[in-house]
């Protein structure tokens, strides 16, 4: 459209837009909180918060979690890296190429329907939405062990209907892995993780499984991968949505993805602290 970037709007700053230009009626300020998920998720792939491009970071956060795999471990022998289309596919681009795996497309999406599945207010139909797009290529899913790279994991409903459905088309093993930590809280902000019970999150609905209320006082440990409850969580989910292994990104890591001050980035949905 010819458009150029002319002007960045800081936190809590006001513009007056006239057909001559603009008129600052409140100059920014210096504190603010912006939402990682805005780089994660959310952001279209062009897009650049305070000076950081949506695509660029999904590819470094890629490159991390595959990077912190392999030095705890190692990563599982797959045939191929996919990304759970559509925002989950640079991360696991960046997951491929620093592990050295084949990327592939094992399902592509068919998207003249809703343009996000998060979008509709039913979980039903949200639900619906989602397995109308997966289209399946079934030459790259036959036979094959896969490793599949999601943005996120928020009520679970959607990935069990995705496995499901890659096991149906002919899949060996399903590896999936998370581009974000365990979501603990639901966000008071924005509609993404929002619930009317942080309980229908299936981080914190498996902590009230595994532990009951007691669990419930320990959320930092389980969203750790590191600590035996942050184990426990892992291999719970992991059977509950039938993965052959899961992985979250840690909370560190994302943030070194970005790349901005750890104190002006909203994490909210993961330690439940603004």
């Amino acid at each position: 459209m010819g458009y150029y970037d002319a002007y960045e709007v800081g936190p809590g700053g006001i513009l007056k837009i006239t057909a001559k230009g603009w008129e600052t009626l409140a100059p920014a300020g210096k504190d603010m909180k912006i939402c990682a998920f805005l780089w994660t998720y959310y952001g279209y792939p062009n897009s650049t918060y305070e000076g950081v491009n949506v695509e660029l970071m999904r590819y470094k956060n890629g490159e991390l979690m595959a990077k912190d795999e392999a030095e705890r471990g190692g990563i599982p022998e797959v045939d191929y890296v996919a990304g759970v289309p559509d925002s989950g596919v640079p991360h696991a681009i960046g997951y491929a190429k620093e592990s050295g795996k084949t990327f592939s497309r094992p399902f592509v999406k068919y998207t003249p329907t809703w343009p996000r599945s998060f979008m509709p207010a039913n979980q039903e139909v949200r639900n619906q939405v989602a397995k109308m797009k997966q289209i399946p290529v079934s030459e790259l899913i036959q036979g094959k062990k896969l490793l599949f790279v999601d943005d996120s994991i928020v009520r679970g409903t959607q990935l069990r209907e995705t496995v499901e459905f890659l096991y149906e088309s002919g899949a060996k093993e399903v590896h999936m892995r998370s581009a974000c930590p365990p979501i603990m809280y639901g966000c008071k902000f924005l509609n993404f993780s929002r619930s009317n019970s942080d309980m229908e999150l299936i981080a914190r609905k498996t902590v009230q499984e595994l532990e009951g209320d007691e669990g419930q006082k320990h959320l930092d440990e389980y969203a750790d991968a590191s600590t035996q409850r942050g184990q426990c969580l892992l291999k719970s989910i992991c059977k509950s949505l039938g993965f052959d292994s899961l992985g979250y990104q840690s909370l560190d890591s994302l943030l070194e993805a970005i790349g901005m001050d750890r104190d002006k980035i909203c994490t909210y949905c993961w330690t439940g602290k603004e």
